[in-house]
């Protein structure tokens, strides 16, 4: 495939209209509070700061009466650039309709940086080693880990059923970041054929597309268990020290 844009532009997309069943209470994961902010507000003006990004996207639930309040008290930094879309009931649909909201101003190959609404503590260092390795990709990459624990495989009732060779293994991350026009159709075609997509990359990789793992950090945690809003705050609140 031949590139034509000579300075292609970045674009953050953020989902965020799940309602994280995972995590007990009744306010979704993304607006529980940690260091003084909600989780989505840390993500955003963590990530949504840098420079490189020509708009940032959040994808919202239908109605969430949550978002003006945390709008309110985000960074002008963030908000200078900030387009909002609705969201679905899952991910690829928020993502994909974030995708839409960007086609009046994203070129095909301009890169979009997807990152998750509950990844508060990533670093723009990190963001910047990812746009910096996968630069010269045709597709794109996303910040991984390597599997360090020793992976067990179960079977029925909940026994042993074999042990995972672990040397090739690597825990997915965010962002994950994919040309915009290839991440598009990758997501379309996913819809089409009723495959269930976790993250971005799986849908490129269908595709056929190299698909680069670039090392991250472990700080960059997912709050998904109600122990992860702890260890984000103490991670925030290092940060700041």
């Amino acid at each position: 495939m031949t590139f034509t844009t000579a300075s292609p532009r970045y674009y953050l997309v953020v989902p965020a209209a799940g309602s994280g069943r995972r995590l007990p209470g009744a306010c979704p994961k993304q607006y529980r509070e940690v260091a003084g902010k909600p989780v989505l507000q840390h993500t955003l003006e963590r990530a949504g700061k840098l420079s490189v990004f020509s708009a940032v996207v959040v994808a919202l639930a239908e109605n969430d009466d949550r978002w003006p309040a945390l709008q309110a008290g985000l960074d002008p930094l963030v908000s200078a650039k900030l387009l909002l879309a609705t969201g679905g009931q899952e991910r690829t649909d928020s993502v994909l309709s974030a995708l839409q909201a960007l086609e009046a101003h994203a070129e095909e190959d301009d890169w979009v940086l997807v990152h998750d609404a509950v990844r508060p503590c990533i670093s723009i260092e990190d963001i910047e080693f990812l746009i910096s390795s996968v630069a010269d990709m045709s597709s794109g990459g996303l910040l991984a880990l390597r599997v360090r624990d020793t992976i067990k495989q179960s079977g029925p009732g909940e026994l042993v059923e074999n042990t995972v060779d672990r040397s090739r293994l690597w825990q997915a991350q965010t962002p994950q970041m994919f040309r915009y026009g290839i991440l598009r159709d990758a997501l379309i075609c996913a819809a089409k054929e009723g495959r269930a997509i976790t993250d971005e990359a799986s849908a490129v990789e269908a595709l056929g597309l190299p698909v680069r793992l670039v090392k991250g950090h472990p700080h960059n945690i997912k709050v998904t268990w109600e122990e992860d809003l702890a260890l984000a705050t103490m991670l925030l609140g290092a940060d700041r020290q």
